[in-house]
């Protein structure tokens, strides 16, 4: 094109350079508009998807889920890194603190966002300084014990547990988690002498109910599901308003006597507050996307979720919602940090 209109501009045609001139703008307009029309480039070449748990937990599961949608959605790659401790904060705090350019998120959930500000002295607000983009996912928890325990019931291991005050403990995944609260909450029921052996993630405290370390727990139907179905653990009940539609046959907490036993894990997206609304948007965008994937919305289906996607106006207005409640919850259940 450069050598025609060198040709035509040495020949003095003015017109033709004109036109010319003219056709070429329109072919950069146009293609201007498809690539608007198709969406933004990502800026970033790599995206840090945070896990702030070891591998192996509900969170880690789900980040593995959803990155590889979210890398050809957005057209880079997404890596999922998984920082734990400090029961979330760690990997929380991390997020908070990146550069606001849209390079880093956080696969966080109700523990990291909303419980942990009522237990810990935090250096960060996780509300404030976390912008949300979306759900991505909502379980109920599951009372499991090991094999070994003799209750075939949940009423019948709270008379097992009567029957021989400090005796016996329970794990969960950090204190403060949605599973140590519930473990607390049904102390406070049935006033039972149990002891809570907090570890760093929902990986780890699984692995010693099922070594035998600890006989009982609360996790999640995500986290529990290939050993509900190899017949590792027994399940006893649900924490869900309603039965698990995974789990049909396994009662609520509320239907065995425990009125009011409410509890579900909720995961989300999270980026620094300061990223640029354009970003975020993106980001929901292809993250709802991800969610309304078939195979995807099977995996999450199958692993007891419900569908949670939404805008990100939506998820704010949850988690707003939120904060009340999860302060009520720790306050009841009189847990502390051990």
């Amino acid at each position: 094109m450069s050598d025609i209109l060198n040709t035509r501009v040495n020949c003095g045609d003015r017109h033709v350079f004109r036109v010319l001139c003219g056709a070429m703008l329109c072919l950069t307009l146009a293609g201007v508009g498809a690539q608007a029309q198709a969406g933004a480039a990502y800026p970033c070449p790599t995206v840090r998807l945070v896990s702030p748990y070891p591998p192996g937990g509900t969170t880690d599961i789900l980040a593995r889920i959803v990155a590889p949608g979210l890398s050809k959605g957005l057209g880079t790659t997404v890596i999922v890194d998984n920082r734990g401790g400090a029961s979330s904060n760690i990997g929380t705090e991390f997020v908070a603190r990146s550069k606001p350019d849209g390079c880093t998120a956080l696969l966080g959930n109700n523990t990291g966002i909303v419980i942990n500000r009522n237990l810990y002295k935090l250096k960060i607000d996780p509300v404030r300084d976390l912008a949300p983009v979306g759900m991505v996912a909502s379980v109920p928890l599951v009372l499991y014990v090991n094999q070994a325990i003799p209750a075939k019931t949940a009423p019948q291991l709270v008379e097992l547990i009567k029957s021989s005050p400090g005796k016996y403990s329970y794990a969960s995944g950090g204190s403060g988690s949605p599973q140590h609260l519930a473990g607390e909450l049904m102390k406070l029921d049935k006033h039972l002498d149990m002891l809570h052996v907090p570890y760093r993630g929902q990986g780890p405290a699984l692995s010693d109910v099922l070594a035998g370390q600890v006989p009982i727990a609360f996790d999640t139907t995500t986290a529990l599901a290939p050993q509900l179905k190899s017949g590792r653990i027994r399940a006893l009940a649900t924490t869900g308003a309603q039965r698990a539609k995974t789990l049909p046959d396994l009662p609520t907490m509320q239907e065995i006597g425990f009125p009011g036993f409410v509890i579900e894990n909720w995961y989300g997206l999270f980026v620094p507050a300061e990223t640029p609304k354009a970003l975020v948007d993106q980001l929901n965008t292809e993250l709802n996307r991800v969610l309304h994937d078939t195979s995807v919305a099977t995996k999450l289906a199958e692993l007891g979720s419900r569908d949670v996607s939404g805008s990100v106006a939506q998820f704010r207005t949850f988690i707003a919602k939120e904060l009340p409640l999860w302060e009520s919850v720790v306050k009841r259940s009189g847990a502390t940090v051990d």
